[in-house]
């Protein structure tokens, strides 16, 4: 069970646009506070909102789902809810941290394409500081500490070392920092990645 309540689950405003992600743990929670409802994935009512009660209802029906069993209760895993009065706009650019760097390079070394934990990684300037490069994502990438040593404040030129991508500011998505087992779901793409045929507009 412990395993399913860390799996990610979609967040929607209450205008059901993409916000970011959390954890089947905090959904739930959500749900029981009456805070989000769950927004139903499958079936003739897919898109359909439940409520706790009805979540719990729908929970009973025969499942191949996975679900989360309690003493008196087994829930299905909601894979989307949507909260009940947040209605801001979801944030479209990716905030510059260390660590969104290191997402965003997938914890690569931009040098040597090695895989590190974070702790053995630093950020490096491609062009130095001292030559008037800037620190933001176009002028960030990911080294080990020894590639960082080696560069030093050297041009990529001169140090004869290339990072393996042009360094950019990455697309804001709802789930930019999950791993990429977390296990996102199929119908997650409907709210983050919509088929424009499929999109009507109002009159």
């Amino acid at each position: 069970m412990a395993g399913h309540l860390d799996h990610p689950v979609l967040v929607l405003n209450r205008f059901w646009q993409p916000v970011h992600t959390c954890s089947v743990r905090r959904a739930l929670k959500l749900l029981f506070l009456g805070h989000a409802q769950v927004v139903q994935t499958e079936g003739e009512d897919r898109f359909r909102t439940h409520d706790l009660g009805s979540w719990i209802d729908h929970s009973s029906d025969d499942i191949l789902d996975e679900v989360i069993h309690t003493v008196r209760l087994a829930l299905r895993v909601p894979k989307i809810i949507v909260l009940a009065l947040y209605e801001k706009l979801p944030r479209l650019e990716v905030r510059f941290t260390r660590r969104n760097v290191f997402l965003r390079d997938k914890h690569t070394c931009q040098y040597c394409a090695k895989i590190f934990n974070e702790s053995d990684l630093n950020l490096d300037h491609v062009m130095p500081r001292d030559k008037g490069g800037r620190t933001t994502w176009e002028n960030i990438v990911t080294s080990c500490i020894r590639c960082n040593t080696r560069k030093a404040n050297k041009l990529p030129h001169e140090a004869n070392m290339h990072p393996l991508r042009k360094p950019a500011a990455p697309r804001w998505r709802p789930m930019f920092g999950l791993k990429e087992n977390a296990g996102t779901h199929e119908s997650w793409t409907h709210f983050i990645d919509p088929d424009p045929s499929s999109v009507r507009m109002s009159a």
